[in-house]
């Protein structure tokens, strides 16, 4: 890893919501990033606050509040916010981060409409404060090698970029994600969707035309459940993302067709896996590391080879906010990319099942 070596006081962090996204993804990749210190986690449950005030790591023990009001009056503490709260709350406490003062790191989906999402970008464009989308999964093993051999024109010319995200889930587990109310913002289309589609975008450019096909499948389900996505980009490539909890046997990750070779990759990147478990990264050790036979293959027919996957590095997301509250360099994610993901999602609900002749 690429570590931002700063010796700089640290900035300070308050992360809103410590549920899965806030303890899995943003509390460790907070506390383990030179720069950064993550000073106060807010979430009103008791257990969560318990975890939380363990999770600061080198940067020392973590303050907890019940609510956000209580950590936007005491904006001056903080250097930086983070709101890993649930979907529907994303837009409301990204203006207040911005009004108090505060740059802010917004979970995906940044919004629910591409609308909001620029209005959030007029808004920290005006005050100059940072405001970035949380897309990790340009931070995925086989996101980067991919990026790397179509650098290296590997494959030729792109005709067709398939890519999923499948699980088999036969029963709703609940809660806000697999709601069905349009306000909560659940369902895999803006859950996984966010990443396939941001993805597709940051590889091939923007989209002149979308397609999708989204279904209700499980007994008890309210929101998608079982959802394709057909982009044609400007360039002229093709994206065909799938997203699915129903998929009892997964398909390939990614599968990429072009004029000379394919690329097939099977297989989840390790990271997600290992922060769930309680690793974290650390200076001067690998992270984001794959075994050879998780390794995807490179050619035509017969002649293949093994290409090795590249490390992921989900904490070049947070070394890269730091360098940009320090340095004023470009943020990792910009808000008119989650604008541009929004608005393939939205143009994707608005499909519904054919009609019958």
């Amino acid at each position: 890893m690429n570590r931002m070596d700063t010796s700089h006081a640290p900035l300070r962090v308050g992360l809103l919501g410590y549920g899965l996204a806030g303890s899995v993804f943003h509390a460790p990749l907070i506390a383990t990033t030179p720069g950064l210190a993550l000073d106060t986690v807010v979430t009103s449950d008791p257990e969560r606050q318990r975890h939380a005030r363990e999770a600061g790591g080198a940067g020392g023990p973590v303050r907890t509040l019940s609510s956000a009001d209580e950590l936007f009056a005491e904006a001056d503490r903080l250097d930086l916010v983070v709101v890993a709260t649930p979907n529907r709350t994303h837009v409301r406490l990204a203006h207040q981060a911005l009004d108090a003062g505060l740059p802010v790191v917004v979970d995906k989906p940044l919004a629910a409409t591409a609308a909001e999402a620029r209005e959030l970008a007029a808004k920290a464009e005006a005050t100059g404060l940072l405001l970035v989308p949380f897309q990790n999964r340009r931070w995925d093993n086989d996101f980067l090698t991919l990026r790397s051999l179509l650098a290296e024109d590997a494959l030729g010319e792109v005709h067709r970029f398939e890519s999923r995200f499948e699980r088999w889930r036969p029963r709703p587990k609940g809660g806000w994600r697999e709601s069905g109310d349009p306000v909560e913002v659940g369902g895999l289309l803006y859950d996984l969707g966010s990443h396939l589609v941001d993805q597709a975008l940051t590889l091939f450019g923007p989209a002149a035309s979308v397609y999708a096909e989204s279904d209700v499948r499980r007994a008890g389900a309210e929101a998608d459940d079982d959802t394709f996505i057909a982009i044609t980009h400007e360039s002229g490539v093709r994206s065909h993302l799938w997203m699915s909890a129903t998929a009892a046997q997964l398909g390939p990750r990614f599968r990429v067709l072009g004029s000379r070779a394919a690329y097939v990759k099977y297989g989840l990147d390790p990271q997600e896996g290992a922060l769930r478990e309680g690793a974290r990264p650390a200076e001067g050790v690998r992270w984001g590391v794959e075994p050879e036979s998780a390794w995807g293959t490179l050619g035509a027919l017969d002649e293949v080879r093994r290409v090795p996957t590249l490390d992921g590095d989900y904490p070049a997301f947070y070394d890269a906010v730091a360098a940009a509250l320090r340095e004023g360099t470009p943020p990792p994610v910009t808000a008119h990319e989650a604008a541009a993901t929004l608005q393939v999602l939205e143009t994707a609900r608005s499909f519904t099942r054919a009609r019958t002749l």
